[in-house]
């Protein structure tokens, strides 16, 4: 079992979570070899990583791909997201030509049973195996020329990297970001629904738990697909009453002191088993997560409303990330 993560040095702790509970969950795979694509890593914090996979007996091969962005357009803009999610890209660049099929995760995942039933999953001829995103708006799937389809997150893919090399998908990719940097907002993310459409085989939310799931009805899920059917109620029921990889998405993250996300436990538990267990919690967001909860009460009845919101406010939050960004 081959997995990759794209990081950089300040999200360590959390891909050590996301590494222990991989391990924890999968001891009776006889191989798990994990690769962490990365602008830099500093020490010790690398060095703590490999002592972690080596107490499970695993391999790590820590890459760091240098200046990401000498392989796009000189004023390509990720609008705030860390540059290091356009690592998932270029994996195939880096990875040993012996590793044929992979499963990326996001460093902020967790995984909380066995792996193997998704690792075996026959993708039928498709290049990748994803999680729909039912919250992409309407506006967003017109932009990228896919209205009428489904729309996928890409905090984790099961991808056929002998297909994606035999089929030059880097650089159908890379074309694509090129070609409409103006309208990517997640970028690598868009870039793979909208140049990968119709080579995506949808998987079960059970391997993408996210916080969109909590917050709203199945029947406002199926209205933000429209017009792309979405699963049934009984498959998408069974797959988040007890999900097998959930992705801290959004701002109420388990390592920021005042959280309350559902499974704020599972990953404190697994990074107590890091070499990163006394890391502390991240200060000064209290007040904004009792504002948040107020907001999620207020909106419970309406959540089509609350929809919309959200996403009127979505580009006010990336600003912001992205003035963050450019000050540190």
């Amino acid at each position: 079992m081959n997995i990759v993560l794209t990081i950089d040095t300040n999200f360590a702790p959390q891909a050590a979570a996301c590494i222990a509970s991989v391990c924890e969950n999968n001891k009776d795979v006889s191989s798990i070899s994990f690769f962490i694509l990365t602008t830099g890593i500093k020490e010790p914090a690398g060095k703590k990583l490999h002592t972690l996979v080596e107490s499970y007996d695993r391999t790590l091969d820590i890459i760091d791909i240098g200046n990401i962005y000498q392989y796009f357009d000189s004023d390509f803009d990720t609008a705030g997201w860390s540059e290091i999610i356009l690592a998932r890209l270029l994996m195939a660049r880096f990875l040993p030509v012996s590793v044929s099929r992979v499963l990326y995760l996001d460093g902020d995942t967790i995984v909380r049973r066995s792996l193997s039933p998704l690792w075996n999953t026959d993708l039928d001829s498709n290049l990748i195996g994803a999680v729909r995103e039912p919250t992409a708006s309407a506006e967003r799937r017109k932009a990228l020329h896919i209205a009428d389809m489904r729309y996928f997150n890409s905090g984790v893919l099961l991808i056929d990297l002998d297909s994606w090399r035999s089929n030059s998908i880097e650089k159908t990719l890379l074309d694509y970001c090129r070609n409409h940097k103006a309208v990517l907002f997640a970028s690598d993310q868009d870039a793979i629904n909208g140049a990968l459409a119709t080579r995506i085989k949808e998987l079960s939310p059970s391997y993408n738990y996210v916080n969109s799931f909590f917050y709203y009805p199945y029947s406002a899920l199926v209205r933000m697909c429209r017009p792309a059917q979405y699963i049934s109620r009984e498959n998408y029921e069974a797959a988040i009453a007890d999900p097998t990889i959930v992705h801290f998405l959004g701002e109420e993250r388990p390592w920021r002191a005042g959280n309350t996300h559902q499974y704020r436990s599972d990953y404190a538990h697994y990074l107590s088993l890091t070499p990163f267990s006394n890391m502390p919690m991240e200060q000064g967001w209290e007040t904004y997560f009792k504002a948040w909860r107020t907001f999620n009460t207020a909106t419970k009845p309406f959540p089509m409303l609350r929809y919309r919101i959200i996403t009127s406010l979505i580009p006010t939050f990336m600003r912001f990330r992205a003035a963050k960004r450019r000050r540190t």
